[in-house]
């Protein structure tokens, strides 16, 4: 049997995220054991070179547990998105999810997914950065795109920059999106790419005589102590396309803190649609 060093394990939410992950991992000679959430990943991850795929349900705490420990598995990575109004769903917690919820004074990401960790490494299952692997995924600082922010784009970045610290200490999302100073939509459990989308159908409602500006200007923020094991800030093709439908010219993202998904191709994408994009250090 490989020793527990040789052997990483993946719980696997929805998205690109789990396949770069075990990409990286195998490509650095794990052993990668992976943990597909059936409510969230994708069903090819089963043909994705990974030594063993086991489906579980998100009650299954227990048995994410159990099957770590009988394949080997110490140290394990958490990747994809979860959606958090899945707490509202019908899926029935096991004992140990159950009586996790119970002592949780808040239900939000951190809170849900930090008791998870804590009862992962007391069974000896150390939770890991997410980005650990993909550490030149992560957005470099600067102006990312040939294209930099305007003048207005900057002020609104400024405000939305703001807003954002403040929504992001109570972990209620990390999206803003901002059109002349004012804030038109705030990411909560729906996700960043529903919160842009809605902000452009509420502008697109308006009357047209306005003379203020309807370019919205998306500001992405990681928490303050963004704890990098879980719901780390991600972008991918598919933000920046939402972005294009939806009216936004700019796009604001914490350097070092955000994960571009797509690599080269994001900045490509929003060069093609006149899109800045650019990274501040926090």
């Amino acid at each position: 049997m490989p020793q527990p060093s040789q052997r990483l394990g993946l719980i696997a939410g929805n998205g690109r995220f789990p396949f770069l992950v075990l990409d990286a991992a195998r490509a650095q000679g794990y052993e990668v054991v992976v943990a597909a959430i059936k409510e969230e990943a994708f069903p090819d991850i089963e043909q994705h070179g990974a030594a063993a795929v086991h489906w579980l349900s998100l009650g299954e705490l227990s048995k994410l547990i159990d099957t770590f420990h009988k394949e080997n598995v110490t140290r394990a990575i958490m990747a994809g998105q979860v959606q958090h109004k899945q707490i509202f769903s019908s899926i029935r917690p096991d004992w140990r999810l159950a009586k996790l919820l119970l002592n949780l004074a808040t239900r939000n990401t951190d809170a849900l997914l930090g008791a998870v960790a804590k009862v992962l490494g007391d069974e000896g299952i150390t939770l890991e950065s997410s980005t650990s692997l993909l550490e030149p995924l992560l957005a470099k600082p600067g102006v990312l795109t040939k294209r930099g922010p305007t003048e207005a784009e900057l002020k609104n970045i400024a405000y939305g920059r703001a807003v954002g610290r403040h929504l992001a200490q109570y972990d209620i999302g990390q999206t803003v999106v901002i059109a002349e100073s004012a804030c038109v939509a705030v990411e909560a459990m729906e996700g960043s790419d529903a919160a842009i989308a809605r902000a452009g159908a509420l502008l697109a409602a308006t009357e047209s005589a306005s003379t203020l500006s309807r370019a919205l200007t998306v500001v992405k923020v990681a928490k303050p102590n963004q704890d990098m094991r879980f719901d780390v800030p991600v972008v991918g093709l598919k933000t920046i396309e939402t972005m294009r439908h939806a009216g936004a010219t700019c796009l604001a993202l914490d350097a070092g803190k955000c994960l571009l998904l797509d690599g080269p191709a994001i900045p490509e994408m929003a060069n093609a649609h006149n899109i800045s994009i650019v990274a501040d250090p926090l």
